[in-house]
């Protein structure tokens, strides 16, 4: 079994710069445009029982504003009548209003412990969208931005029990068969464990599948759940939808695997209340298989028959179980024996050691796998590549963003390397290049260390500047090093400087708070209760 921990963030050499001479301020005048709102944004303060950190890390510095990264310069916003409102830009001198491209069915303001609404672009086509009182909703939009093919229609609508927000979903095409993934994170009370501050973040993974082209209708077809004590930084599917990638202060482990909810549909009553002939249960080496046998059995009344692809038990001679194994086993080393409490117990050892088996006897559904602890152990290791305090240890790194530069692809995060701000892609395939460096945003991680009132960081999907506001007012964005159209001096070391990095300061005409913060390669969007302002950062080439 391979193993995160063995991983490392490989930081590319050539993608640094020792000699950066720091960023110098530049008082050219940024175009700004505002735009006032129909309608104030949906925004949700923390109630008194929300008093942790980790209450103001989720949902006290929630952004409220979202981008689509499948369409450029286009950014979406609730607002307290349950609108979904978009504004996309083509032309910075000729804006409009802000247009309506969905409503909630339900009324926000009926829920007292809701939470705020979110969404996720899961796709070029399809939408996660949650109205913050538990429901979950999966809406088809065709493309949007294209008013011949736009329409957002609900797919899928259903109540998941306490309020969540999504952090991220992904859409799956896997034999014919659409599903979607989706990530929710919500903030529970702790009723047992009552140290520290009483709660526990909760992340569940829900897939809703539909399993033909002809059946219209999605349905929850698995729900996992993991636990931990902090807040994650990070959370994303691999694309594949095989994994699950987390960046936390504090380890996750799953509390609930592989419940399998289309098969229990698919049980009648009689069947579910049968008892399951054995039990079994595996480790990397070997499988262990109960049996309780009826009373007064003795050992000649058993006859236990192992192959090396194959075994053969028989009680009291009638036939309990044959049947291939799902893969092979060392039968000479392989063992039976009658417990005090009446049962047989069989020790089969793998001939493959490592490899997880999904059943024992190919076909065969009279028995019921049971997980232990460390078998739950061993699958989040599997599932989760990155956390901080188990897997792979940041340490001194920081982290500071996230970004998504290619929506086909896991969202990037940059973290903080000396005084140094780098940017990693995460790759879903081979642990030599789990993460890969991409960029750098020389001193950034120094510079914004100073700055104490931060609320939101960002960066262009192509690095060509990074940004960061405060709580009110103040935006500061930072760009890459660019050739000086003049000859500059350096007058310690006697040489000539060739680049450049600027800085430059927006300050917006407004006293509301600053509740949301995006950026794409030309422009940054700022949100506020009241309006919207667009910041023209780059002109394309």
């Amino acid at each position: 079994m391979d193993v995160a921990a063995n991983c490392s963030l490989r930081v590319k050499r050539p993608l640094l710069d020792p000699r950066f001479e720091g960023y110098k301020l530049s008082l050219e005048p940024l175009p700004c445009y505002q735009l006032e709102l129909d309608a104030a944004v949906a925004e949700v303060k923390l109630r008194d029982d929300q008093y942790t950190l980790e209450h103001m890390h989720a949902f006290g510095m929630y952004n409220y504003l979202h981008c689509d990264s499948w369409y450029p310069d286009s950014v979406y916003y609730i607002d307290n009548l349950g609108r979904i409102m978009n504004l996309t830009v083509m032309l910075d001198t000729a804006l409009g209003k802000p247009r309506e491209v969905f409503r909630l069915p339900t009324d926000l303001t009926a829920c007292d412990n809701r939470l705020c609404a979110s969404i996720h672009f899961t796709s070029s086509t399809w939408v996660a969208l949650s109205d913050g009182t538990g429901r979950l909703y999966l809406i088809g939009t065709g493309e949007r931005g294209n008013s011949a093919s736009e329409k957002w229609e609900i797919m899928f609508n259903e109540e998941l029990g306490n309020p969540f927000i999504i952090i991220h979903s992904i859409s799956l095409l896997k034999d014919e068969e659409h599903s979607i993934a989706t990530l929710l994170l919500r903030i529970e009370k702790e009723e047992l464990d009552m140290k520290g501050s009483g709660f526990y973040v909760s992340l569940e993974w829900i897939t809703i599948s539909k399993k033909s082209k002809d059946n219209k209708k999605y349905e929850i077809t698995k729900r996992d759940i993991l636990r931990g004590k902090s807040v994650p930084h990070y959370a994303a599917f691999e694309p594949d939808g095989n994994g699950l990638m987390i960046v936390s202060y504090k380890s996750f482990t799953f509390v609930q695997l592989d419940q399998d909810l289309e098969e229990s549909q698919d049980e009648n009553m009689s069947e579910k209340i049968k008892a399951p002939l054995y039990y079994w249960q595996q480790t990397e080496d070997d499988l262990t298989v109960t049996i309780q046998l009826p009373e007064d059995s003795t050992k000649e009344d058993i006859q236990v028959q192992f192959l090396p692809d194959h075994v053969n038990i028989v009680l009291k001679g009638q036939r309990f179980l044959e049947g291939n194994l799902y893969s092979s086993i060392d039968h000479e080393s392989s063992t039976w024996i009658i417990k005090e409490n009446n049962s047989l117990e069989i020790c089969l050892i793998k001939k493959n050691e490592g490899l997880t088996w999904p059943e024992l006897v190919v076909g065969d559904k009279q028995g019921e796998f049971i997980r232990d602890s460390a078998q739950y152990a061993a699958i989040a290791e599997r599932l989760m590549h990155l956390t901080s305090e188990e897997l792979v240890n940041l340490g001194s790194n920081q982290y500071l963003f996230s970004v998504i530069v290619d929506p086909k692809e896991m969202p990037c995060f940059c973290l903080r390397h000396d005084v140094d701000a780098l940017l990693w892609q995460p790759h879903s395939g081979t642990q030599d290049d789990m993460w890969e460096h991409i960029a750098t945003f020389n001193a950034l991680g120094y510079v914004q260390a100073s700055k104490r009132d931060k609320k939101f960081f960002a960066c262009a999907p192509n690095y060509s500047y990074a940004a960061l506001c405060e709580c009110l007012r103040r935006v500061f964005i930072y760009r890459q090093p660019t050739p000086m159209s003049t000859v500059l001096y350096n007058r310690k070391e006697g040489r000539q400087v060739g680049q450049v990095a600027k800085q430059q300061v927006a300050s917006l005409e407004t006293n509301d708070p600053i509740l949301g913060f995006q950026a794409t390669n030309e422009r940054l969007f700022v949100l506020t209760t009241k309006n919207l302002f667009l910041i023209k950062v780059n002109t394309e080439n």
